[in-house]
């Protein structure tokens, strides 16, 4: 592990200094996907591979995909990603930046990891298939989910409103739901070939990403920031009261 951990961190510093010299947020934007890419790929290429460890790696590698294909083509729509505007003048803000994501990919990478390093023989089972569906049902979500709210906001008619169509109709924030659901199912998928110990540190993984999500950089800015919007009009009230705030359900009545 300490071997990814060194890959990712090196991955990550050169792909910062390029994105610091050239200015350039396409680049930043994607780097979080390709850090995912390139450790499942790292490890999946230098060990041999049984079905049990493709099928882990084949799912991580399409979030990878799906993730840095929308980010690249979201940021050449829209110009940049004003996230950055302050930080990328910044050789420190900006390095940080870049230091923190590649730990967070090998994070929430350890029990792929360690599938995909694995010398052992494993076969699918009844609980990685399991896992590997709930994996796959959290990237669907999160994939109607992003490309809903960005069409949404680039139709001029929406300017000034909330999203409350598609999935957005049972879930405020349906886009971490499918996140929180997709690393979940990968350790459930992993579960089954994990030794004691690593069942305990790669649940690291699906904690991280709900942790974020829900109680620091996800809901709670998100939430903060239509209140101060919407919080008076009585439309959005309405809408949060019959909506859930993240697993999709049937609205209250």
């Amino acid at each position: 592990m300490l071997e990814t951990l060194i890959f990712a961190l090196v991955l990550n510093t050169v792909g910062f200094l390029v994105a610091f010299k050239r200015k350039t947020d396409k680049l930043t934007d994607i780097s979080y996907a390709v850090s995912f890419a390139a450790i499942g790929a790292y490890n999946a290429f230098t060990h041999a591979q049984s079905a049990a460890q493709w099928a882990v790696y084949v799912v991580t590698t399409l979030w990878a995909i799906r993730l840095g294909s929308f980010l690249l083509y979201r940021v050449s729509v829209v110009g940049k990603d004003s996230r950055f505007d302050e930080m990328r003048k910044s050789f420190y803000l900006f390095g940080r930046f870049w230091i923190l994501q590649g730990l967070t990919a090998w994070v929430v990478m350890i029990p792929s990891s360690y599938i995909l390093r694995s010398e052992q023989a494993t076969e699918l089972t009844g609980i990685t298939v399991l896992g590997l569906a709930i994996a796959l049902m959290g990237l669907l979500i999160e994939s109607i989910a992003d490309w809903q709210k960005f069409t949404f906001n680039q139709n001029p008619k929406n300017k000034g409103h909330w999203i409350a169509d598609g999935v957005w109709k049972y879930s405020r924030h349906p886009n971490y739901f499918g996140e929180i659901s997709m690393w979940s199912g990968v350790y459930i998928a992993c579960y089954p070939w994990l030794t004691d110990s690593q069942q305990f540190y790669g649940l690291v993984s699906p904690l991280l990403i709900a942790t974020l999500l829900i109680g620091f950089s996800g809901i709670p800015i998100l939430e903060k920031s239509a209140n101060a919007r919407w919080g008076k009009d009585k439309a959005y009230q309405e809408y949060k009261r019959r909506t859930s705030i993240l697993v999709p359900l049937p609205n209250r009545k």
